[in-house]
């Protein structure tokens, strides 16, 4: 695995490393959990905590753990990889911290290419994005589960529950719960706050008060987890939402290179059932070489 991350973050454009990314994403074998929230809420902590009852089950992990980057220098302390308790010796579990840099939303440039290999091979694909606000929301884009973790005490709970950052968790988890009063005032501002903009019939969002260090309601969590990965698979949404973010990171990927009118160029970037986004990023980037290459001549 980390030699593939090395082939993939030095040559991402060669053949066999497109080969690499297309045999992984027809291959999926794990359930992609993300874990986002504000700064300081206890995601890392959490984190250990739901890799020790995994692999207590005997399924495999692997893990993303994305930091910020300095505006000035570019560099990243990568501490959450730091925070994690885990056994270097496990063979069921990679880590792998990977650097913001400059890019927004709360997830790194490789992060999709990274976790689309992961899940060929672990059980549980688990990513912690940077701390977020109330905007960045990339992490709905790679996860099936996106873990919304919120802090008792910090203020009030439902800035953090404002149009964006409230439409993307499937769970919601009140984090400290040990702390008592505060902990149970917050759940009841997120629930009130998901009855006024929230209304499915198809997934309710669950509400759990947690403890990493008290251990209460991890257990409730890992099954609530699993509640909802067996309710993507039957509803039938998993592929769907998997082929959906497949094109958006195509197209978010062009345009970032090339700009909208690149992506203009390029037409249709639409993708066929279990069809891979990297060998089709690979056939735009040739049609776009192409279309600039004529355009040059005066055509």
């Amino acid at each position: 695995m980390a030699r593939a991350f090395a082939k993939i973050e030095c040559t991402p454009d060669s053949e066999e490393t497109v080969a690499l990314l297309d045999a992984a994403y027809t291959a999926p074998v794990g359930h992609v959990v993300g874990i986002t929230g504000p700064p300081g809420v206890g995601k890392s902590t959490l984190m250990s905590a739901l890799i020790k009852d995994w692999r207590i089950q005997g399924r495999t992990v692997g893990v993303i753990a994305v930091d910020p980057s300095s505006r000035r220098t570019g560099g990243a302390l990568l501490g959450d990889r730091m925070r994690l308790t885990s056994d270097p010796e496990d063979r069921g579990l990679f880590v792998r911290s990977m650097a913001a840099r400059d890019k927004l939303g709360g997830l790194a440039a490789l992060t999709v290419s990274g976790m689309v290999l992961m899940r060929a091979l672990y059980d549980i694909v688990l990513i912690e994005t940077v701390g977020v606000g109330q905007s960045e929301t990339d992490i709905v884009s790679v996860a099936d589960t996106v873990l919304f973790c919120i802090q008792p005490g910090s203020g009030d709970s439902l800035q953090f529950m404002k149009a964006g950052i409230v439409e993307i968790p499937h769970i919601i988890l009140v984090t400290k719960a040990d702390m008592g009063k505060p902990a149970v005032q917050a759940k009841t501002d997120v629930q009130m706050a998901l009855s006024l903009c929230c209304d499915s019939e198809l997934w309710q969002v669950p509400v759990l008060l947690v403890s990493s260090i008290a251990r209460d309601n991890l257990e409730k969590t890992l099954t609530t987890i699993d509640s909802h990965a067996a309710f993507l698979h039957a509803s039938g949404r998993l592929s769907a939402t998997r082929q959906t973010q497949a094109e958006q990171w195509l197209i978010a990927f062009l345009q970032e290179r090339f700009g909208r009118e690149g992506v203009r160029r390029v037409g249709n970037l639409s993708l066929g059932r279990g069809q891979s986004p990297f060998r089709r990023l690979q056939d735009a980037l040739r049609i776009f070489c192409n279309t600039t290459a004529v355009c040059g001549r005066g055509e």
